[in-house]
C-alpha cells in the first residue's frame, strides 16, 4: 500500500462531533493574518478547531493575484513548485457555509476540492482534508501570470502589499480585479 493510500483523520474526539470538515488554510486564514479572526471566532463558539501545521504531500503552485492575494492552483506536478504548508481546521457544518462565502466558493472565486495533507516535519499518516483552489476556469492563466513559479508558503514576504477587502475599490467584483490582473504584465501587482 502506498503512502497516498494509507489516508486517514486526525482524531478529534476532543472537539465536540459537529466539527467534522477538514480545512487546509494556507493563506490569509492562517494565525498571524488578516482573516484569522474570522477562524478565531469560530473557534470561539465552538464551531472551529485548530488541529496542526500540515504540508501537502505533492508539491502544488501557491502563487499571488491581485492585491496579493494567495492562491492555491490545482495543477499538480508543475515545475517550480514545491509542497505547500498550511493550518489544518476541523470545522462546523455553518463554520464551512461562513468559509465557502469568504472564500466566493459560489460566485466562482475559488472552489473547495479534496487534498491529501500531512502533520508538518514528519512522514505520518496522510489525512484527507479539502482546500480552497483558484477556480478551473482561471488557475492556468494565474500560473502563467505568476512567471511559473510558486512558493512553499504564504509568509509576511509574500503578503507584503496585501489590500484588505475594506481597502479595495469598490463597485469591482473580485472576478473582475482576478480577470484585471490576469491581462496585466505588471509584476508589480
Amino acid at each position: 500500500m502506498g503512502r497516498e493510500d494509507a489516508v486517514h483523520r486526525p482524531s478529534t474526539s476532543s472537539y465536540p462531533p459537529n466539527l467534522h470538515h477538514l480545512i487546509f488554510s494556507y493563506g490569509t486564514l492562517k494565525h498571524g493574518f488578516s482573516n484569522h479572526t474570522l477562524l478565531s471566532d469560530l473557534i470561539a463558539t465552538h464551531n472551529a478547531a485548530f488541529l496542526g501545521h500540515y504540508t501537502t504531500t505533492i508539491p502544488l503552485p501557491l502563487v499571488c493575484g491581485p492585491f496579493k492575494v494567495p492562491f492555491l492552483l490545482n495543477l499538480p506536478h508543475l515545475p517550480h513548485t514545491t509542497r505547500v504548508s498550511g493550518e489544518l481546521y476541523s470545522l462546523s457544518p455553518s463554520a464551512l457555509s461562513v468559509i465557502d462565502e469568504l472564500e466566493g466558493v459560489s460566485k466562482g472565486h475559488y472552489e473547495r476540492l479534496p487534498l491529501n495533507v500531512v502533520e508538518e516535519g514528519g512522514e505520518g499518516e496522510v489525512v484527507e482534508v479539502e482546500a480552497y483552489y483558484a477556480h478551473r476556469s482561471y488557475a492556468e492563466e494565474m500560473w502563467r501570470r505568476s512567471g511559473e513559479r510558486g512558493f512553499g508558503c504564504y509568509t509576511e514576504v509574500e503578503a507584503k502589499g496585501y489590500v484588505r477587502r475594506k481597502d479595495r475599490p469598490k463597485g469591482v467584483t473580485f472576478l473582475e480585479h482576478i480577470r484585471t490582473f490576469l491581462n496585466s504584465s505588471d509584476a508589480s501587482d
